[in-house]
């Protein structure tokens, strides 16, 4: 077990010295080889419980791989052309991804602000996802991503945390493309997907179609809470076969987050001095000083401090790539959960929009400003991801 810590650590300061062709993956197979062998087992969750090797698909394989932390949950294979025609063509009903391009050139303007920061809508779609597949436990014989969050009213009854906008999109986008065989359940998993690539250095996670929908509300009690206790949170997280390594790579969505009803005197206010910037300062400024109206969530913290989660928290902080991995492994499991039919699957992350692996605000003096607590009249225009040069003047131009 120590042989196998050092190479986990001392693999990556040899990866610039053995640069030769293939050495780069082969580098990657054995640091993620020594990563699960000091971690516990990572679970398979439905169908892919039952099934023989043998009787999987060949997308069905590939989940099971990355499910089992033995394969990247992230891809660039693009479609750099046009749809084959209108989703009431011939040619576009030919191609099972041609309607969700449609719904990706949708989604990619919709969550797109003008500083190019992601908006409202993108943080709302990532959290929806979340909401949807969420309420699922290893206990529960119904739930989790299945469209029903927006096909019962679950929204009345949730938390409410902002929701609201972006459960009237989808359900505008349901009215136009349902017709075309698109289920609510794909449409906000797909959602959830689109809207962390437009966010700036955000992973292009592959992106699987084919789940069902389902019309029962879920079950009650089974998402998380901001005043919840790091042991709550992981025992919530386990029993929906998520471990705390996973958990510790989703709370960094809330990077590109903005607070509505957790404090109201404090409305808008980021959990992170960038947000809509899908960056990891969130991990640093968790457990640092911070400008003023960053406002952090008291489950994050107690998270960050916890045993079973602060060395990944802490790798995090520096490692970008580090966590758009884990975040993209950890979040197609969390966009599986309650689904039962993983063998028969569709793949379609061909029609997700490119990655942005560099971004510079240019309305960033602007935004610090902001941040130390300054032009209140800001908050909306900064949800909505504004560009804020020419709106304010700083007395600097």
């Amino acid at each position: 077990m120590r042989i196998l810590k050092f190479l986990y650590h001392a693999i990556p300061y040899y990866s610039c010295a053995l640069a030769y062709p293939g050495m780069g993956e082969t580098l990657k197979d054995l640091q993620r080889s020594a990563k699960i062998a000091r971690e516990e087992p990572k679970q398979l969750i439905g169908d892919l419980n039952t099934l023989k090797d043998s009787q999987l698909t060949s997308i069905g394989k590939d989940i099971k791989a990355i499910l089992l932390d033995q394969k990247d949950a992230r891809s660039n294979v693009i479609d750099a052309g046009a749809p084959a025609g209108t989703p009431d063509t011939a040619a576009c009903k030919a191609d099972l991804c041609c309607v969700w391009k449609w719904i990706s050139y949708d989604m990619t303007a919709k969550f797109n602000g003008t500083s190019g920061r992601c908006n409202k809508f993108a943080r709302g779609a990532v959290r929806l996802g979340f909401h949807d597949a969420g309420v699922w436990s290893t206990t529960s014989s119904y739930g989790g991503a299945d469209g029903s969050i927006l096909l019962t009213d679950e929204i009345s009854r949730s938390d409410n945390n902002g929701l609201a906008a972006i459960a009237d999109q989808m359900k505008t986008w349901y009215a136009k493309y349902n017709k075309y065989g698109v289920t609510m359940a794909d449409l906000i998993q797909m959602g959830a997907n689109v809207a962390t690539v437009v966010c700036p250095l955000g992973p292009r996670i592959r992106s699987f179609v084919g789940r069902k929908d389902n019309a029962k509300a879920g079950p009650t009690g089974l998402l998380p809470d901001v005043n919840d206790s790091a042991d709550k949170l992981i025992k919530l997280f386990q029993a929906k076969t998520i471990d705390p390594h996973d958990l510790a790579a989703l709370v960094g969505a809330h990077t590109t987050s903005q607070q509505h009803f957790v404090n109201t005197a404090r409305d808008g206010d980021p959990q992170d001095s960038t947000p809509g910037v899908w960056d990891v300062k969130f991990y640093g400024e968790t457990v640092s000083t911070t400008p003023p109206r960053v406002f952090k969530f008291a489950s994050d913290i107690a998270l960050s401090k916890d045993a079973r989660v602060k060395g990944e928290w802490q790798e995090f902080i520096n490692g970008q790539d580090h966590w758009n991995e884990d975040y993209a492994k950890a979040y197609t499991r969390l966009s599986l959960l309650g689904v039962n039919n993983i063998n028969d699957l569709k793949e379609c992350t061909k029609v997700l929009p490119p990655a942005r692996n560099s971004f510079v605000s240019q309305d960033q003096p602007i935004l610090d400003l902001w941040l130390q607590g300054q032009y209140d009249q800001l908050n909306n225009l900064v949800d909505d991801a504004i560009m804020l040069t020419g709106l304010i003047s700083t007395g600097k131009e």
